[in-house]
């Protein structure tokens, strides 16, 4: 008697979950369906239109030749190593000037946190173009670093503006804030109860940082990382209007490319060369999501 009773029981408390998962995959359907659209099916149609090559006879044929080209060609190896170069010097400074930034916006209170909060947010409300052309107006030939020195009787000091570490200091600038804002999230996340136990027995503070703080900052360090990798290697404003004309990042050499020399097939195998390497950060971002989520 009491199973007769126990399986209609259960089968009517599942039926409500089994209709909300149906719900639940109708509501993600049209982002999924939109995200395969837009960015999947353009990724795979660059990859094919790169490695399938339209012959004399109409006919495709797999090729690697661009690849080839790519990869003996020794200007495109210099942009991608300025591009590897200016990424990695980008993503330590990020992480050297955020940091501790985050940490005192994490453990000050007061007005001046607050109005340190705000410079440091500043730049993201401030457009790429403007960034740039006010950088030069500041730190180029006869900018206002230039005006100052010579008014203090100090030598002239060699421009960053038009060598690789122009557009390093616009691309430090333009991402702070949001490696800021990611750190800061990832701070609120350790308990204020450990902190305040490791100082009661007496640690000191770069004590409580390195054994308290660091050790939980992982996840929030790998995802800030990623996120600044990927926006970095991807930059086009700040390197085309700060950065040399030779060698120059990614970004400008693919435009420079597609346009100017009317070469879309070498085009698209940048732009693929490029997805390669912001792909694996970007596995490492959604492995990262996953853990917490408890997926992986």
């Amino acid at each position: 008697m009491r199973r007769s009773i126990t399986l209609p029981l259960l089968a009517r408390l599942s039926a409500p979950a089994s209709g909300q998962g149906w719900v639940g995959l109708l509501l993600v359907a049209l982002p999924v369906l939109l995200l395969a659209w837009l960015i999947i099916y353009p990724i795979l149609s660059a990859v094919a239109s790169t490695v399938f090559v339209t012959q004399q006879d109409g006919t495709s044929a797999l090729s690697f030749a661009s690849y080839h080209f790519f990869f003996s060609d020794q200007y495109s190896r210099a942009n991608l190593w300025v591009t590897l170069w200016t990424t990695l010097i980008c993503g330590l400074l990020l992480l050297a000037t955020g940091l501790p930034i985050a940490l005192y916006l994490r453990f000050s209170h007061g007005p001046l946190s607050t109005y340190v909060q705000g410079l440091a947010i500043f730049p993201m409300f401030v457009p790429s173009i403007i960034l740039s052309y006010a950088l030069i107006r500041t730190i180029g030939p006869n900018g206002a670093v230039d005006v100052l020195l010579n008014a203090v009787g100090s030598p002239k000091l060699p421009s960053p503006y038009l060598t690789p570490w122009g557009p390093v200091i616009g691309l430090v600038w333009d991402n702070l804030p949001l490696t800021v804002l990611m750190l800061t999230a990832g701070l609120g996340n350790i308990p204020k109860s450990s902190i305040e136990a490791a100082r009661d027995v007496g640690a000191s503070p770069p004590r409580v940082f390195v054994s308290i703080i660091l050790p939980r900052m992982g996840n929030s360090l790998l995802v800030t990382t990623s996120f600044a990798v990927l926006g970095i290697f991807s930059s086009f404003t700040l390197p085309y209007l700060l950065g040399p004309a030779s060698p120059e990042m990614m970004g400008p050499f693919m435009q420079r490319t597609f346009s100017d020399m009317n070469d879309p097939v070498n085009a698209l195998t940048q732009a693929v060369i490029a997805f390669g390497f912001c792909l694996v950060f970007g596995i490492f971002y959604v492995r990262s999501i996953a853990r917490n989520r408890g997926g992986v």
